[in-house]
């Protein structure tokens, strides 16, 4: 009788053991099995923390991040900077740095365009090497490169060629940019001009500046929008109506696309590109407090709007604020690293990132690498909509 048992016993194991090597590597269905130690990593309790400006300094950024806890509310952990940022560097750096006290926090992001913030990250660095650091903000290009792991800023500067170039392809001959002396005293918004006007004479489009009165000096904005109202036409009744009109302000778009709709010029794209500056008090649009981040009805409501007013096809811009896609944008890819455990330098790429976005964002974004030698750092344009 024991001899049978033991004939048995053995008998079994030959067949669990034969049984276990027939399923390696394979589900009942024939795909391939998960990776162990990607399954394994997204099991495993982690922390995204992320850090914004207050909601009354910046209302893009830290909806962005809320928008995020309410998705992963058990991951991401969002603070908020001291709302005297510019002036108290050292309570923005205390702030960051205290993230990396909770031995469960393995991102850390950051989204301001301060200057002064890379300490934080040394420190991190020195103090959690396991740590990843996602970061937008003013610092030195070179900076942010050597002290975190992936720095992500909107491509302002490209725009000058990407603006001018969708304007003639929406059927501008002519563009005119409006801006004002201490506006023009900032380099990145020369160097965007720059790049229209050389833009405009490649593809053959008549290039005109025009300066406002000075918003900042002065009367404030009232005279310069003033200027705008009275100057629209006039440019127009010389130009036409296959014109369209860029200016470096916000507030000025108030006029200017208001005047869009009286006059029919083109406008391609505001300086901030967002369906929520200035259209919504334009066109009168009404939106609740639940729509603020339904970009998608505040889009129809406009597209629905200029189809009314026969602009169709001469309003365009980006389908989201970057202020808000960039935060969030940081935590999807967070989310994504660590489920699919992946280093940094598996994300490094343009391929990588802008395929992450087309798959994973409700827009897509088109990144370049900051610069020659800044493969950390890399800058985005958003996909454009069309009214």
């Amino acid at each position: 009788m024991k001899k049978l048992v033991s004939l048995l016993l053995s008998v079994l194991m030959v067949v669990s053991m034969a049984a276990g090597c027939s399923t390696t590597g394979s589900n009942p269905q024939g795909t391939p099995a998960a990776n162990p130690s990607a399954s394994a990593a997204a099991e495993d309790s982690y922390k995204i923390g992320i850090v914004t400006p207050t909601l009354t300094v910046s209302e893009d950024e830290f909806r962005g991040a809320q928008e995020m806890v309410e998705k992963y509310p058990d991951i991401v952990v969002h603070k908020t900077l001291p709302e005297d940022f510019a002036t108290n560097v050292e309570g923005c750096i205390s702030v960051v740095t205290s993230l990396a006290d909770d031995p469960e926090m393995k991102y850390i992001l950051f989204n301001n365009g301060m200057e002064g913030i890379v300490p934080a990250f040394q420190t991190i660095k020195e103090k959690r090497p396991d740590i990843t650091t996602i970061v937008t903000s003013n610092d030195d290009p070179q900076l942010l490169n050597d002290y975190v792991d992936l720095a992500i800023n909107t491509d302002w500067v490209r725009r000058g060629v990407t603006i001018p170039t969708k304007a003639y392809e929406m059927g501008a001959r002519t563009f005119i940019h409006y801006s004002f002396p201490t506006h023009m005293a900032s380099e990145s918004k020369v160097q965007r001009r720059d790049m229209m006007k050389a833009t405009c004479e490649e593809l053959g489009m008549e290039f005109v500046e025009i300066m406002t009165p000075d918003p900042q000096t002065g009367n404030g904005k009232a005279a310069m929008l003033q200027f705008l109202r009275e100057d629209l036409p006039r440019q127009i009744e010389k130009y036409g109506p296959n014109t369209n009109i860029f200016g470096t302000n916000c507030p000025m778009y108030d006029v200017i696309l208001d005047e869009a709709f009286k006059q029919g010029f083109i406008v391609a794209e505001q300086c901030c590109p967002t369906p929520t500056q200035a259209y919504p008090t334009v066109l009168n649009l009404e939106i609740t407090e639940d729509d603020l981040g339904d970009y998608d009805k505040i889009n129809s409501m406009i597209t629905e709007k200029a189809a009314e007013a026969g602009m169709t096809g001469k309003l365009s811009g980006w389908a989201m604020p970057s202020s808000v896609y960039v935060p969030q944008f940081q935590v999807e890819l967070a989310v994504y690293m660590h489920d699919n455990d992946l280093t940094i330098n598996d994300v490094l790429s343009k391929e990588f990132l802008d395929n992450f976005s087309k798959e994973h964002m409700p827009v897509a974004a088109d990144f370049a690498m900051a610069g020659e030698g800044l493969d950390h750092y890399w800058m985005l344009i958003l996909e454009d909509i069309y009214y």
